[in-house]
């Protein structure tokens, strides 16, 4: 008996020969392919059958960068560079997080993820709650190679996103005895240092060690911006790249995003390292970091995904217009034959896998890989006529709104554009859930870098220097009206200013 057969598609398989084959069926047992080929029209002998006439079947969508934590803060922080954006807005925003907010916010980045078409993802969480994020991917379907992120250093950094070197690794030991290769092999573990700039020399180097020890990816942000760069020069003498070899970091293990001002020495380590870049172009441009010399990297053969970052830079976080602003954005400097539409689905498919550590596993339809397919209905308006080279319908033409059908893991988590019924129940919850915990979440932005409270033991992420008489932090309250909010700021001013928020800050 056969779990489940697939005909009469199209299917893109991104096999060696980067095979288009028409009126083709695919037979999955478990969670794995078994069959690829011509349709033979068999329905006997099968558990389900779908027919995919009219539609498009393609490996699972990867994203290969992405911040769960931050999808409430959407919408929430515009017009700021990296440095501004990451003090002023994304570390207060995540350091108010409660475990609640995290699940609603990884739940809702997963739904997005899913009807979108993505099955996969690298995704780099905030210090604290990663568990709730494990949890979400579990319950969801979704494939998550993942972890907390790692933070002992840094200017202007809040008090709930502080945390030791000690902290920091045996908060990540336990994630990964709790998580690593659950579900079947679906969650698996990624040690997440932030940045240069905010993790200490000793802290970069026990995660290296540590992700030979325990065979865990490394996932980090590298040369982002311009005066990130600058200041990393300053700290630490090298380039980003370079300080990462200089520290033994660089190798297969290793996914870095970004990658937008990298030098001639930083490209050659990247190749002969053999480590993983992913472009993530819409948060590149939002937040003025730049244009990443993507085509470059791939000519000397680098391994390159796609990503979408995160909602408080993107804002959204569909795949498909990663893809075709990737295809699009180089062709001005680069000739209209650079980037093309293969060359784009293959960073979402084989190169995503290979970012996520998942080499031979996702990434293609052929014999022995895992069943994550992304199923799309080429019948709209803005897709017609679909021409004769599928692929480049898909990359220039194809939507979010023509995924029809997800299956990951050998399971359906959507089908006709629902979801399985417990998972449209929880997806329901989880928008619901998303609106309240965003609305606080959004409430406590409206703390300005001077706030201050009266009584200041409102205020749960001021450092205690910085506020005379300043309460313990270990224990804040969230009950009644004396809820505890976080804020954030540099220095005190001598009489506060009332603040902006509805919380009485």
């Amino acid at each position: 008996m056969v779990d489940l057969v697939i005909g009469n598609a199209t299917v893109v398989t991104m096999n060696a020969t980067r095979e288009v084959l028409r009126d083709a069926e695919i037979v999955i047992q478990g969670n794995r392919i078994v069959k690829v080929g011509p349709a033979s029209g068999r329905k006997t002998g099968v558990r389900r059958y779908f027919d995919a006439r009219g539609k498009v079947v393609l490996p699972g969508l990867i994203h290969g960068h992405l911040h769960a934590c931050q999808t409430l803060c959407r919408n929430h922080a515009d017009g700021l560079e990296l440095l501004d954006w990451l003090r002023e807005r994304i570390w207060p925003f995540e350091a108010a997080h409660d475990a609640a907010s995290m699940r609603a916010s990884a739940d809702l980045t997963f739904l997005e993820c899913i009807k979108s078409g993505a099955t996969a993802v690298l995704d780099m969480g905030s210090v604290r709650h990663y568990e709730q994020v494990f949890s979400s991917a579990r319950d969801a379907g979704l494939r998550l190679v993942g972890g907390k992120c790692l933070m002992d250093a840094g200017q202007g950094v809040p008090r709930g996103l502080r945390e030791t070197t000690e902290s920091a690794i045996t908060e990540s030991l336990k994630l990964i005895d709790a998580w690593h290769g659950t579900e079947n092999g679906r969650l698996t573990y990624a040690l997440a240092p932030r940045f240069v700039l905010s993790c200490t020399e000793d802290l970069l180097r026990r995660v290296q060690a540590l992700a030979v020890e325990r065979g865990v990816r490394i996932h980090t942000h590298a040369s982002e911006n311009p005066t990130d760069c600058d200041v990393v020069r300053e700290k630490t003498g090298f380039d980003n790249v370079s300080y990462f070899h200089h520290l033994g970091l660089l190798g297969a293990h290793t996914t870095l995003a970004h990658c937008v001002w990298l030098t001639a020495e930083e490209q050659r380590l990247l190749r002969e390292t053999h480590t993983c870049v992913t472009h993530c172009p819409s948060a590149n441009l939002k937040l003025a970091s730049g244009t990443a010399k993507i085509p470059e990297l791939m000519g000397q053969g680098i391994t390159v995904a796609i990503g979408a970052d995160g909602a408080a830079c993107n804002n959204n976080l569909d795949i498909w217009v990663e893809m075709r602003l990737a295809a699009l954005l180089h062709k001005p400097r680069c000739g209209p034959t650079s980037m093309g539409a293969m060359q784009v689905l293959e960073m979402a498919t084989l190169h995503g896998a290979k970012a996520l550590g998942l080499e031979g596993q996702v990434g293609a339809i052929a014999e022995g890989y895992k069943a994550d397919l992304t199923m799309v209905e080429l019948s709209g308006a803005h897709v017609t006529p679909v021409a004769d080279d599928v692929v480049s319908t898909l990359v220039y033409a194809t939507q979010s709104r023509d995924v029809t059908d997800v299956i990951i893991d050998g399971t359906a988590v959507m089908r006709d554009r629902r979801g399985a019924d417990a998972r449209r129940a929880r997806g329901a919850r989880g928008r619901e859930d998303a609106r309240h915990a965003g609305a606080r979440l959004a409430d406590v932005m409206q703390c300005t870098p001077s706030c201050r409270t009266s009584p200041p033991s409102k205020c749960s992420t001021w450092p205690a220097t910085s506020v005379p008489n300043a309460p313990s932090m270990a224990s804040p309250s969230r009950s009644g009206p004396e809820k505890w909010w976080a804020c954030w700021a540099p220095t005190a001013p001598a009489r506060p200013p009332p603040c902006a928020c509805s919380r009485g800050c």
